[in-house]
């Protein structure tokens, strides 16, 4: 006997409103039109199914259109993946590219299952072949490559993913404990590291390591992928200070490759530089006047005089920011009296009349945990001592009375003091403000050295829309392989947000438009994001009248919510066909 389940009815396509023999349905068109077309410049389904597993016997939806759909959701409404249902059936089922049917047919488990089927796949080829359509479709270059790392956290045991395992054939990432970029240590992760080109922050690479990999072990690999990626080894590769070792910079430079890094605290060279500084032996230069949009000049940069090399032969240079030096005394501020107040509390509560802390070793360390935490070890003396304190008690019981005898006692009771090294301080004011730069590329000057290197924090806006704009949050998932898919759909959801915001502002630059009336009360927006453009369509509906005769309804009149002149201003400026939303 089959015990196999009866199959859904499909849900409900779009909104109904009825009235006597006519029937309105209404399904949402919002931004998908957009979406799909940057979808099918990519070729993004074609290229999914040359590159993953065969269809099993039970995929009523096809993976590649499975993993789209969570793609569209991801950037439209970000809903679970148990809402994606109800989230499809609300919209153009057209649009989806989709039957009413497989509407009916989406669950959390069948995207699961399609999820799974991207580990599976050939994702390196993959990732290949879907960034050269991008540079061939886009003309996206590649001769300076951006490459960071964050961490994913989760909450949960996840016993199964303790260690990194072999499953049919590819290596599984440990989700575990490691250093946390989101200041969790109490949280297991994952490492996502990713690179973006300096065109657009176009991102070109993505890979999930274990939570415990240290980010300097990642370089040469991810190095060697961006080689295939971009077809040659003479692109400018720009990562933070995990990059500086020996070894990583050796083998890309023996390869052909180029490199701009920041020099880590940790090395001799940093140390010698800042004694230098303290002496007053550097003589900096003017080197660049950075303005805001209005002409004001917002920073101020200058560099070292001098040939300075690392140990390695490779080119150092140093900087200093008058923006940066505000930043950090700012930030240097803040940490000690963040620092203060803690020791504060803690010598408040050893000076309690009931207080019974008495383990010298373990409020030593307990002081230093603060002061490392804050990062103001050297600026903050701290000492902790024994006191006396005299208690009485009374000889005899009783009501005390005018005769009464008192008994003295004096205890020792451990005490705490501190304050803030106004020396050190000091001292350390003459470094605010300074960075230093590596690089093995001869032809870049000091200016330009230090551009390539300003374009870094464009990854860091990308990582910020990875954890607040799409809310990541693969810890709904409990199989390793699914959140690494997961992760990869974020790559390419990523993408799409980069290359909407890159045609927009190319189409800007092309009109000669500087903004676009994209904010309240059509105020002008200068630098128009993808969540902005999406928010903007998000009213746009496709309306059916359908009119009952003889039991059967016939569709008498279709219409879409009728364009603002932004929209076909945006339209335009991207170059969608006309009759991308219905004419």
């Amino acid at each position: 006997m089959s015990t196999r389940k009866p199959s859904q009815p499909p849900p409900p396509s779009g909104t109904v409103a009825q009235w006597a023999s006519q029937t309105l349905r209404s399904w949402s068109v919002g931004a998908l039109p957009i979406i799909n077309h940057f979808l099918e410049r990519l070729q993004l389904e074609a290229i999914l199914q040359a590159h993953l597993p065969s269809r099993d016997g039970r995929g009523k939806l096809p993976v590649a259109r499975g993993l789209i759909i969570l793609v569209q959701n991801i950037l439209l409404a970000r809903e679970p993946l148990y809402g994606l249902r109800a989230w499809a059936a609300l919209h153009d089922p057209q649009l989806l590219g989709l039957t009413p049917e497989q509407i009916g047919s989406l669950n959390d488990d069948r995207i699961g299952r399609c999820l799974t089927a991207l580990f599976h796949g050939r994702r390196p080829a993959l990732i290949l072949a879907l960034i050269r359509q991008v540079v061939r479709e886009f003309d996206v270059g590649l001769d300076q490559l951006h490459n960071d790392s964050t961490t994913i956290s989760f909450y949960g045991a996840y016993p199964d993913a303790a260690t990194e395992k072999n499953r049919q054939g590819q290596i599984t990432p440990a989700i575990t404990w490691g250093h946390s970029k989101a200041h969790r240590p109490d949280l297991k992760q994952l490492l996502y590291i990713l690179t973006l080109s300096s065109d657009g922050g176009v991102p070109v690479h993505c890979r999930v390591a274990s939570g415990n990999v240290a980010d300097d072990t990642t370089h040469r690999d991810n190095w060697d992928m961006l080689c295939q990626i971009a077809g040659t080894a003479n692109f400018l590769y720009v990562a933070d200070c995990k990059l500086v070792t020996h070894e990583n910079l050796n083998y890309i430079a023996t390869r052909g490759g180029r490199f701009v890094s920041v020099l880590p605290r940790r090395r001799r060279e940093d140390t010698l530089f800042r004694e230098r500084l303290q002496r007053g032996a550097v003589v900096w230069q003017p080197l660049w006047s950075k303005v805001d949009e209005e002409g004001e000049v917002i920073d101020r940069f200058t560099v070292a005089a001098g040939n300075e090399v690392l140990s390695e032969g490779y080119r150092l240079w140093w900087y200093h920011s008058t923006r940066k030096a505000d930043f950090d005394v700012a930030s240097r501020s803040n940490r000690l009296d963040r620092a203060v107040q803690r020791l504060g509390q803690l010598q408040a509560k050893l000076r309690a009349p009931r207080a019974r802390q008495r383990d010298r070793v373990k409020m030593q360390e307990h002081v230093e945990q603060i002061l490392k935490h804050y990062e103001v070890t050297d600026l903050v003396r701290v000492e902790l001592v024994e006191r006396p304190v005299e208690t009485f008690q009374q000889r005899r019981r009783g009501r005390p009375g005018p005769n009464t005898e008192y008994i003295k006692r004096v205890r020792l009771r451990l005490d705490l003091d501190y304050t803030i090294d106004v020396a050190a301080v000091a001292n350390a004011q003459k470094s605010d403000g300074v960075f230093p730069l590596v690089t093995n590329d001869a032809s870049l000057s000091s200016l330009e050295t230090l551009l390539a290197y300003k374009r870094q924090p464009t990854i860091e806006k990308r990582f910020e829309q990875l954890k607040t704009d799409f809310a990541v949050a693969p810890v709904w998932l409990k199989d390793v392989r699914r959140i690494e898919g997961l992760l990869h759909v974020y790559f390419i959801v990523l993408l799409v947000e980069a290359l909407l915001e890159r045609e927009l502002r190319r189409g800007m630059d092309r009109a000669g438009l500087e903004t676009l009336p994209l904010y309240p009360e059509g105020r002008p927006c200068r630098w128009p994001t993808a969540r902005r453009i999406i928010d903007q369509f998000e009213p746009v509906q496709r309306h059916v009248l359908e009119t009952t005769a003889s039991s059967t309804p016939v569709v008498t009149q279709t219409a879409v919510t009728q364009r603002t002149a932004v929209h076909n201003q945006v339209l335009r400026l991207l170059r969608l066909p006309k009759n991308a939303y219905g004419g």
